[in-house]
């Protein structure tokens, strides 16, 4: 694993990593270690290739050590798997198929048949990288972003999905749309998805297709 540690004002570093995996990894081994008492620190931040710590105590300490430790492959993600039904009805999903060079209902398969995994949060409150689709299913960004997507649509850009937790520009492409409710500042948490959160997709109905569809739970 090679890294770079940087120093952020007077109690914080910045971890710059080579990969989206090796940020992961930091990330879950930094958490093990504040959870056993080995860490003291205010904030643990993971991000696309970089890892926050805020609030250190001994920052030049941890300078060296960050430097040179050996991080193991982050663990499996222990309790529930969080289950987002899903109307694969985004306006995108035909341009995704025909990227991915199948029907759309092999989308749907391929997507629905993954266990998802928060990288790191960003964006806007409650929205979550998720990483966990194969290689070679990568989807560029629209040429042009719209100016309004909704709430609750899911989509896909680069190696991740995400579902905008309420309305706002974007330009990733839509594949489809969840009831759930990502964000709620009068939830405890208020965000559905953390950072290491096991996430499935789960397929309802189309609208007008034959059977109900799901409610978010």
């Amino acid at each position: 694993m090679s890294r770079r540690v940087l120093p952020v004002g007077d109690d914080a570093l910045v971890v710059e990593l080579t990969s989206g995996a090796e940020a992961e990894a930091l990330h879950a081994e930094l958490l093990r270690r504040r959870a056993a008492g080995l860490l003291t620190v205010r904030e643990i931040v993971p991000a696309a290739r970089t890892v926050l710590l805020d609030g250190l105590a001994d920052p030049v300490r941890w300078i060296a050590e960050l430097t040179t430790a050996e991080i193991p492959p982050a663990p499996a993600r222990a309790g529930e798997v969080v289950e987002l039904p899903v109307r694969y009805d985004g306006p995108d999903l035909a341009d995704v198929a025909a990227h991915w060079g199948v029907g759309e209902e092999e989308v749907v398969r391929i997507h629905a048949g993954v266990e998802f995994r928060v990288a790191f949060c960003g964006f806007a409150p409650g929205f979550g990288y998720l990483t966990g689709l194969p290689e070679g299913y990568d989807v560029p960004r629209r040429a042009t972003p719209r100016t309004s997507v909704p709430a609750g649509a899911v989509a896909l850009a680069g190696p991740y999905t995400g579902v905008y937790p309420r309305s706002s520009p974007g330009g990733w492409q839509l594949i489809g749309t969840t009831d759930a409710v990502l964000w709620d500042h009068t939830r405890v948490p208020a965000a559905l998805l953390s950072p290491g959160t096991r996430v499935r997709f789960v397929p309802t109905a189309r609208p007008g297709a034959a059977g109900g569809g799901g409610a978010a739970g």
